[in-house]
């Protein structure tokens, strides 16, 4: 289990930097701050090392200058690929109106998977995109999220998906992307000496201490150091990757329709017998959703999520939709607790960051649940209507006692008075501004509980 930013990182950066083969990542996000292009310069240098790195990354919320994107896929020993190009890259404003107009769902229909394969063998996913804040790097918004590292078949799995995504006509190759004439598609080009000098700040950047501290390398460098005891708290068990196919279901018109992993997650939920921890950046449920938990609690189970409080969310929609139905879920027997904007645990997660410098505010992101501490799962699902219905969303479920309750005792550390309200006690709302919870207010008037 990744369970800090500065391990994930640390991981990350080794693996690319000793890569033989082959890298497959996939990202819903991948920012142009100090860790996005980081990232992009370590995938640069093992392409010139002759290793093959093929990238997809949703279009919604790309961050990338178009001919830096276009660059670095002419790379002869790079691909990079765009999920569902409605919005985003090589996309006019006058496109993106008309993409809205006529195809809504299949704008909102996203690729929220996040995966990273190396050489076939190793495999990373969670909760984690390409960007500072899910590193604790960003100096004034972090997330508190989960990973887990893979070897053995379900690599193989995994890197499975990622082909059938590869392969999809919804992920569109950049080179074609920027092929396009008139007002409704870019044209973009590059020479070979603007490809050069792309490369050339990129390995620049990458050089200056100020943005690659030297501590880091050394971090770096010495991840072997840590082999003998990762080894030793290395679990071999039985772990199932579960993944939506592209285009998430067969809906083309309407915003429902379910998925692969939705059904897996219900279907895990329902064989719990005694407890089940969850812990989710948002919680919106619809109506299938709290039937689940219904039966699930008429059973005996006893229920206990933590979720973002207004003062931590970075997603003031997604709350609107809790908010209207916190109540009703706690009338039915949930136990929920909202994450604190400053917690507690919040200096022991963020180990690299400046004592001198002010905290950031720290914000759930981990989608992670618990079931009868014997089997836990850690993806991409948040438990909202956009992973149930639009999103494609992964995750591993990892049927292993030792690991449930280790990642069980995690979330209950982010439920301590310390990190986290009990809803059940106060309305964590109070600690806002009335400014805040006036924008939740306008959102809870919106009929958008489906795109959340």
């Amino acid at each position: 289990m990744l369970d800090t930013g500065a391990e994930a990182l640390l991981a990350r950066a080794w693996l690319a930097e000793n890569s033989r083969e082959s890298i497959d990542v996939q990202y819903f996000i991948w920012s142009t701050d100090n860790i996005g292009i980081l990232a992009a310069e370590a995938l640069l240098r093992a392409a010139d090392r002759g290793v093959r790195v093929r990238v997809i990354v949703d279009d919604l919320l790309i961050d990338a200058p178009d001919k830096s994107l276009l660059a670095l896929t002419l790379h002869p020993n790079i691909d990079i690929r765009i999920y569902n190009p409605q919005t985003s890259v090589g996309v006019p404003l006058q496109k993106r109106l008309l993409n809205l107009l006529t195809n809504f769902r299949g704008v909102n229909q996203r690729m929220h998977n996040k995966t990273l394969v190396v050489d076939g063998k190793i495999a990373i996913t969670g909760g984690r995109n390409m960007a500072a804040e899910y590193f604790d790097y960003n100096h004034e918004y972090n997330f508190r999220d989960r990973e887990v590292l893979l070897l053995g078949e379900t690599v193989k799995v995994i890197q499975t998906s990622f082909e059938s995504f590869w392969n999809s006509e919804l992920s569109v190759r950049v080179e074609d992307i920027y092929n396009g004439w008139g007002l409704m598609q870019k044209n973009v080009r590059v020479g070979d000496k603007e490809i050069s000098q792309i490369y050339r700040e990129l390995h620049e950047y990458a050089k200056s201490p100020e943005n690659f501290a030297p501590e880091v390398r050394t971090a770096i460098t010495d991840v072997p150091s840590s082999f003998a005891g990762l080894a030793q708290k290395m679990i071999w068990d039985k772990v199932e990757f579960i993944a939506d196919r592209p285009g998430k279901n067969d809906n083309r018109i309407f915003l429902d329709g379910g998925g692969k992993t939705t059904s897996a997650l219900a279907h895990l939920a329902l064989s719990a017998r005694k407890r089940i921890v969850i812990q989710s950046p948002y919680l919106v449920l619809s109506d299938e959703a709290i039937d689940v938990f219904r039966q699930i609690i008429a059973r005996g189970v006893t229920v206990r999520i933590n979720t973002n409080s207004l003062a931590s969310t970075d997603n003031l929609p997604a709350f609107s939709g809790y908010k209207s139905q916190r109540d009703q879920l706690l009338k039915m027997g949930l136990h929920i607790y909202e994450y604190k904007p400053k917690p507690d645990i919040q200096n022991s997660l963020m180990q690299h960051f400046p004592a001198t410098a002010k905290a950031p505010v720290f914000s759930l992101h981990a989608k992670t649940m618990v079931i009868d501490s014997q089997i836990v799962y850690i993806g991409t699902f948040n438990f909202d209507p956009r992973s149930e219905n639009l999103n494609t969303e992964v995750g591993t479920i990892i049927h292993n006692a030792e690991l449930a309750r280790a990642v069980e005792a995690s979330i209950e550390t982010d439920m301590a008075p310390g990190n986290s309200w009990n809803t059940a006690n106060e309305n964590p709302d109070q600690y806002v501004s009335f400014g805040k919870r006036s924008k939740v207010h306008l959102y809870q008037m919106m009929p958008i509980k489906p795109l959340l």
